[in-house]
């Protein structure tokens, strides 16, 4: 008695929306979300600095946020020294050490604005350029320091 051919059908594609699923299993290291691309961007942009700096920057936390959660008028000529902006959209900022809403200490952290800085970067070197300039210039403003002192190739 013979089997009976069995016949593998493809994924249906109805709406030509693509291939249903992922294309690479979870396990490799390719897989990984633009998010979780961007925060490598961010700590590989970041060692530099907290290599050279380590005692100092000790107490101050790294954050990533997808927008920013302030509002800034776009008629502000001079913002505070913790936010680094283009214009009107803040990059990044430093948020001080203090309390929060139960009375615990929190410690200072330096906070990325990832949208952004993706939308003003037209490819990865460019990206992980500006990445590079607003954390020289935000610990720099949190050491007290010129941005020179802490990358001698800073520009903005």
């Amino acid at each position: 008695m013979t089997t009976p051919e069995r016949h593998i059908r493809p994924a249906r594609d109805r709406h030509g929306r693509g291939m249903r699923g992922p294309l690479l299993p979870q396990q490799t290291p390719r897989f990984r979300s633009k998010r979780e691309r961007f925060d490598m961007a961010v700590l590989e942009a970041y060692a530099p600095i907290q290599n050279a700096f380590a005692e100092q920057l000790s107490s101050l936390d790294l954050a990533v946020d997808t927008v920013p959660r302030m509002r800034l008028s776009a008629d502000m000529t001079v913002l505070p020294d913790e936010i680094i902006a283009d214009g009107p959209v803040p990059l990044g900022r430093i948020v001080p050490a203090g309390v929060d809403t139960r009375g615990k200490p929190t410690r200072a952290r330096l906070v990325i604005f990832r949208m952004p800085i993706e939308q003003r970067a037209k490819n990865a070197r460019e990206q992980a350029e500006l990445l590079g300039t607003v954390l020289t210039a935000l610990v720099a403003d949190y050491l007290n320091l010129d941005p020179e002192d802490v990358d001698p190739h800073f520009s903005w």
